[in-house]
């Protein structure tokens, strides 16, 4: 713990010393309990993310983009947090801190940004992209890619997708327990496209809803246009989320001068 803290010595100044960070993150979520630390229940990978900082002395506040489920991988994750005076040097914490967590969680990149920064509010963007295979899967991509037993073309899943575009009131389309103040997101872009033998779903959005792109999913699997029209407005079929091994946290997009 830093002196100051030790001694509730915070004052102005040792506010103004701490450096913010951004840090952009990709981990394989099979095996953790997703990415919030919660009690009493871990793994999860904000945990080990936590647990290697304090090890380094860094114990300031972990603020994160936003939770990702049990199962859910991410390419572009992002978190923020204050480094203390000792940690001036953020290419060798980059290095430390890959050396020092699992495998399964990699750190991209620490970069410095502004006071003003915060990992969740400071966003503007979010893109996600679920992976299907239509075709069984090899034993090496059961945990990151969802085999597509429904025969759906590229041009159906695109006019399915184009439906969610806009902005809409999506409260049909979140899991029971979401504590947000409105249901209302915009996608800004939703569609399909092929790459070497694999599907790929790709949303952008000012947000999302818990679990609303893996409804979004599996009403594409098993909802016809009107139907997703239907459930969009003020009709709730019940259908099953996709899995969550085909799903990733790709990109976090934030205003470029927030960025030292």
């Amino acid at each position: 713990m830093a002196f100051w803290r030790l001694f509730g010595l915070q004052t102005k100044y040792s506010e103004e010393v701490l450096m913010r960070v951004a840090v952009t993150l990709a981990y394989n979520g099979t095996h953790y309990f997703g990415s919030q630390i919660q009690k009493e229940i871990s793994p999860t990978v904000f945990g080990e993310i936590e647990a290697a900082l304090l090890k380094l002395g860094i114990d300031q506040r972990v603020v994160v983009s936003g939770r990702t489920d049990k199962g859910v991988h991410a390419t572009g994750q992002v978190c923020h947090f204050d480094l203390p005076l000792y940690w001036n040097n953020i290419q060798k914490l980059h290095h430390v801190l890959n050396c020092m967590l699992p495998s399964s969680i990699r750190v991209i990149k620490i970069q410095q940004v502004t006071k003003d920064f915060h990992a969740r509010y400071s966003t503007k963007r979010r893109v996600y992209r679920y992976i299907f295979k239509a075709a069984p899967l090899s034993p090496f991509e059961a945990d990151f890619v969802t085999e597509l037993k429904t025969p759906l073309s590229i041009e159906e899943f695109n006019e399915k997708m184009q439906l969610f575009c806009g902005e809409h009131d999506f409260k049909n389309f979140k899991k029971n327990g979401s504590d947000e103040k409105t249901t209302r997101r915009i996608i800004y872009k939703a569609f399909a496209y092929k790459h070497k033998g694999y599907i790929i779903l790709n949303f952008e959005a000012n947000g999302f809803l818990r679990s609303q792109i893996r409804m979004m999913v599996g009403s594409l699997l098993k909802l016809t246009p009107k139907q997703i029209e239907e459930k969009l407005t003020n009709k709730n079929y019940k259908i099953d989320s996709a899995k969550p091994n085909g799903l990733y946290l790709a990109k976090i997009k934030y205003e470029k001068d927030l960025y030292v």
